[in-house]
């Protein structure tokens, strides 16, 4: 088996803001696997200044793990327990490899287009009028949840933004999530929240910055909306640290990033001790190609999880790749009469 990595940098159509700042473009690397004439890939989706894995020897653990193939998709993933990009781009790219078709990888009725995923969309920060404009553009698309990122702009603008929503629709017509990063100082995070939860808020991600345990386990004991973590899973990797966050901090939900806490088997190690301790979950993609997107909205599907996820961020990009992913009516679906277009060789540059 011969492997090999490609760097790829996704331009964003127009700047896209969170608490952290405004991003206009996102680096992606591929692993590349080729076995008696077929071809694997898996995405390994960075995202600089967020992902446990941003450190200076990224490429160079790339380049070992592509020289060390030959140990086998489990071997490798325990060595790569500090970098859960990585795995999640070596678990589908061995999943790509063994398929007749490359991009299926988890045939089911959603990749024969019987069935779809809900999902959340999308709402970027930026200037109140384009926060506004993009609401629009989302209930008039047909999403009946959408997810709003706050923390950057006055916050009493925001206020005003949820007003506009609740105006116009019912809790019922149109669930709101609402997703901080971290924004909130902690010591008026609960005043801040008791002020969003006048517009029956289906969650909030993430209020005060992670590693502030004690802090978020009074917040999700004490808060009239439910907390959901995010970016508090983000290194921890045993599954015994994992429990231990869970037992302390007792969130009503927690947010799955497959390329931030492992890949799949990392994922489904959290979705077990969410089970478990009766904790909400969905999973969300970490702004990936259509590659990564692809992979694991076919495997969010088999999860049987009927909330809406958060795989809506396929269009962000103006040179992503083609493929059968379609929203329509805040569903996802798999459109099989579309075709991928990547030409391996050409990817290759051979």
């Amino acid at each position: 088996m011969k492997a090999t990595y490609h760097k790829y940098i996704l331009n964003f159509k127009r700047p896209s803001g969170t608490s952290r700042g405004v991003m206009t473009e996102k680096e992606t690397w591929f692993i590349i696997l080729e076995k008696e004439g077929k071809k694997g890939i898996g995405e390994c989706g960075i995202l600089r200044g967020l992902s446990i894995d941003d450190r200076p020897d990224y490429e160079e653990k790339l380049q070992w793990t592509c020289a060390n193939i030959h140990l086998g998709e489990n071997e490798l993933l325990k060595v790569l327990i500090a970098f859960p990009s990585i795995q999640f781009g070596v678990e589908m790219a061995f999943q790509s490899l063994v398929n007749k078709n490359p991009f299926l990888l988890f045939p089911s009725e959603f990749t024969n287009g019987a069935k779809s995923i809900p999902i959340n969309g999308l709402v970027w920060m930026g200037e109140e009028s384009f926060m506004k404009q993009q609401i629009e553009e989302k209930l008039a698309q047909g999403f009946r949840c959408i997810k709003l990122k706050i923390g950057a702009i006055d916050f009493d603008k925001e206020l005003q933004l949820l007003r506009y929503i609740r105006e116009h629709f019912t809790p019922e017509q149109v669930e709101i999530r609402v997703d901080a990063n971290g924004a909130f100082d902690e010591n008026i995070a609960l005043y801040k929240i008791k002020q969003l939860s006048g517009f029956k808020l289906h969650s909030i991600e993430q209020p005060i910055q992670k590693n502030n345990t004690d802090s978020m386990s009074e917040l999700c004991k004490t808060t009239p909306i439910p907390i959901a973590l995010d970016e508090e899973l983000i290194g921890v990797f045993s599954f015994r640290e994992k429990e231990e966050l869970l037992q302390k901090i007792k969130p009503q939900f927690i947010i799955l990033k497959p390329s931030f806490i492992g890949g799949f088997k990392g994922t489904k190690e959290w979705i077990l001790l969410a089970e478990k301790y009766k904790i909400g979950w969905w999973i969300t993609s970490a702004l990936e190609s259509n590659i990564g997107l692809n992979a694991i909205a076919q495997w969010t599907f088999l999860q049987h999880n009927l909330m809406p996820q958060g795989l809506g961020t396929g269009a962000l990009y103006t040179n992503n790749f083609d493929c059968p992913l379609e929203v329509s009516e805040g569903q996802l679906w798999y459109k099989k009469v579309r075709e991928w277009e990547l030409d391996f060789e050409e990817f290759l540059n051979i």
